[in-house]
């Protein structure tokens, strides 16, 4: 029950609620205002501005949102122009709908938030369709619109302008939050009733969501001078928090064991449940940190780990000296990963309760943030670049306008009263790039449509009251912007019923306006749907190989930083960094794109178990370099020893021969070397090893046995 309640406060605390309420203040106040004073149609309109640009109020750096917004207004006030005047002949206006649905569809080559303008744009495109505005007041009513866009961008800048932290709390909060839920499935894997591969897939789906939300926080701590660079506590303490948290993630997903042996061997002795425990009791601890930053609290320690790691302790010595026969050093291996992790999180409790701030800023001067974040390049060249067949995002604009257009056509014939921009409506939200999220939006739409508005007809038959169901708007479109981005069924059955209760407070029959959304719900899914399986249709594994070279050439990069350390080299801490995130993300983009590829039709799937094994030794061999990467900067120095480089040249050596193939190359088997006279030359002595160069040469050479299990899965594929 207790975790049930603080799950409900988390969500009032977190940055989705947050926008909610930022959002439908900012589209609502306008109305209000207007509606005291006398000009209600006016304060609509106003709303209208609002509600287009809202839709670039992502999260992300308080630069980049102005940026967008202002580029969203210019854009925002030219549509509705040329739309207003558009509108008085069919013809025109169909030319429109389909030049604008291409050429905004087409902003997605610059990332997400000129996606967003571009939405903006289509969204008041549509909007002015059916506006019935006389030629000499268009100027006018576009410039009440793009008022309304100024009003919501100055609102939200004042919004983050008076809690400039407060973005960045919540969304690092949420990453602490991901974390302890992947800790709870690694804990899972030393229960013997769990399916060892199923809990692999469970694993892989929650890396894809901690590595967006630290692409996420990286976005907004990293690139936002205001957060690294001033001089306050509260600042260094959110960037070097973020830090641990990052090798945090680092040390839990380097704690990977072969679970089926360990469980063979030590299921017996029941310690296997004893550690899991502790993992869990670990992550409750991240749950109590992740909970304090997003409720702005200084986190208290929740539980003694010091004490119950010890307990663990006994209990391993115990196994080793009970049963001489059954060594406990797997065991002892574990016990040391779990006393970092209980380190890990210490620390974290002393940044918040450290009075000597200014002395934890040292630990992050190692590391260069600006290296760490993209940077979008705006250029014009990749506009054009991407007007070719082969890039997915012009099949989707070609697609996207190609349906508007049908879909104007299809409401002007079809649709039942006079709001035929529901149709269209319906095929911006639902056509995405891929398949998959088609399908899955498709589906969210219709079911939250229908819900939704069976839940506003009861709301208005049994609440006649006008100020309660002002009250219920207000919370149905707090619900509606909150769970946008985290759950579209869940905002989509806010949305409907508060649709439902909008009209009737401007005059219109509710069964009548539902019938007409959901008939015209209906059609724009079912033209999205058609186009989205038979027009230009983008499937997975159309971009598989391109997506293993990439994470083929990221192994190769943190092996190769690997392999610098142990010849001998100086390798920065930054490069190992930088190359284990590229590693990371690109191993959370396979499994992504693996999702994705299960929801598609079964025509449609290429090699999916085979895909599944790539995915699951892939985060096995990310497990083992992350562990020795660690190692190596622990130990900072190494003496090169030859067997240790020519296992990581053997694994760098097939991951290549691997990518190549992925290219379309043969490879060609080397030839043995022929025998000659030449006397060889006498041996050096061999270095004497270390228990820790044993260690480290026998998880090189299961790294090596993983490269080549991943070019025999990748031969499999590519057949």
């Amino acid at each position: 029950m207790q975790s049930h309640k603080r799950e409900i406060k988390s969500f009032f605390y977190s940055q989705y609620f947050s926008d909610g309420l930022r959002m439908t203040i900012g589209i609502i106040t306008p109305a209000l205002v207007m509606m005291y004073l006398g000009h209600f149609d006016l304060g609509l309109t106003l709303s209208l501005g609002a509600l287009c640009i809202c839709t670039i109020d992502g999260p992300g750096p308080i630069s980049h949102k102005r940026n967008a917004m202002a580029a969203g207004n210019g854009i925002l006030l030219a549509v509705a122009i040329i739309t207003g005047y558009a509108r008085f002949n069919a013809f025109t206006l169909g030319l429109e709908i389909t030049a604008f649905s291409f050429l905004f569809s087409m902003l997605t080559v610059y990332g997400n938030r000129a996606a967003s303008v571009g939405t903006s744009a289509l969204l008041v495109m549509i909007f002015m369709m059916d506006k019935a505005v006389p030629p000499p007041e268009i100027p006018y009513f576009s410039l009440t619109i793009l008022a309304g866009g100024l009003w919501y961008m100055i609102f939200s800048l004042i919004f983050f302008g008076i809690r400039p932290y407060r973005a960045a709390q919540q969304i690092l909060g949420e990453n602490v939050a991901d974390i302890a839920r992947f800790l709870r499935i690694k804990a899972d894997f030393y229960l013997t009733w769990t399916d060892v591969d199923e809990n692999y897939r469970k694993l892989v789906m929650q890396q894809i969501q901690v590595s967006n939300h630290q692409d996420a926080v990286r976005e907004i701590l990293f690139k936002s001078r205001l957060m690294v660079k001033e001089s306050t506590a509260a600042s260094r303490i959110l960037v070097i928090t973020f830090n641990d948290l990052v090798d945090m993630f680092e040390q839990i997903m380097a704690t990977h064991y072969d679970y089926n042996y360990i469980r063979e061997k030590f299921e017996s002795t029941g310690v296997l449940s004893e550690i899991a425990d502790f993992l869990h009791h670990v992550a409750d601890d991240l749950d109590n940190i992740g909970y304090a930053i997003l409720a702005n609290n200084r986190p208290e320690k929740l539980s003694n780990l010091e004490l119950r790691l010890e307990h663990l302790k006994r209990r391993i010595d115990t196994i080793g000296a009970d049963d001489k026969e059954t060594s406990n050093l797997v065991l002892k291996k574990i016990l040391i990963n779990l006393r970092d992790l209980t380190k890990s999180i210490s620390n974290i409790y002393k940044y918040y309760h450290s009075k000597a701030s200014d002395s934890l800023v040292q630990s992050t001067n190692q590391v260069e943030y600006s290296k760490f974040v993209s940077h979008q390049d705006f250029a014009p060249h990749i506009f054009w670049d991407n007007l070719t067949f082969k890039s997915g995002a012009f099949k989707h604009a070609l697609r996207v306008s190609l349906v508007c257009l049908v879909g104007f056509i299809t409401a002007k014939n079809v649709s039942l009263g006079g709001h035929s921009y529901w149709v269209l409506l319906t095929i911006i939200v639902i056509l995405k790039p891929g398949f998959s999220l088609s399908k899955q939006r498709n589906y969210q739409r219709l079911i939250g449509t229908i819900a939704g508005g069976a839940i506003g007809i009861l709301i208005l038959n049994f609440i006649p009251d006008k100020t309660a169901q002002f009250i219920i708007l207000l919370v149905l479109m707090i619900g509606t912007y909150s769970f946008l981005r985290v759950n579209y069924i869940v905002s989509v059955i806010f949305m409907t019923p508060y649709v439902l209760i909008l009209f009737k407070f401007l005059g219109l029959g509710t069964i009548n306006i539902f019938q007409e959304r959901v008939i015209d719900t209906l059609i724009g899914s079912g033209i999205a749907f058609i186009a989205s399986y038979l027009l230009f249709p983008t499937w997975e594994f159309q971009q598989l190989n391109e997506t293993l070279k990439s994470v083929i050439t990221a192994n190769i990069n943190y092996l190769q930083k690997i392999l610098e350390s142990i010849s001998g080299k100086v390798v920065g801490i930054t490069e190992y960094k930088l190359a284990r995130k590229d590693l990371y993300v690109n191993s959370a983009n396979l499994s992504a794109m693996f999702e994705r590829m299960t929801s598609e039709p079964k025509s449609k799937q290429k090699s999916v178990n085979d895909v599944h094994k790539f995915v699951v030794l892939n985060h096995i061999l990310a497990s083992y370099s992350a562990n020795i990467a660690s190692a190596l900067i622990r130990s900072e120095q190494v003496t090169p020893h030859k067997d240790m480089l020519k296992l990581v040249k053997k694994s760098i050596a097939v991951l290549k021969d691997t990518d190549r193939k992925l290219s379309g190359e043969s490879i060609t088997p080397v030839e043995a070397t022929p025998k000659t006279d030449v006397v060889p030359m006498p041996e050096a002595q061999p270095i004497p090893l270390t228990a820790d160069d044993v260690l480290m040469k026998d998880q090189l050479g299961f790294i090596n046995k993983m490269a080549v299990d991943i070019a025999k899965i990748t031969d499999n594929i590519l057949r």
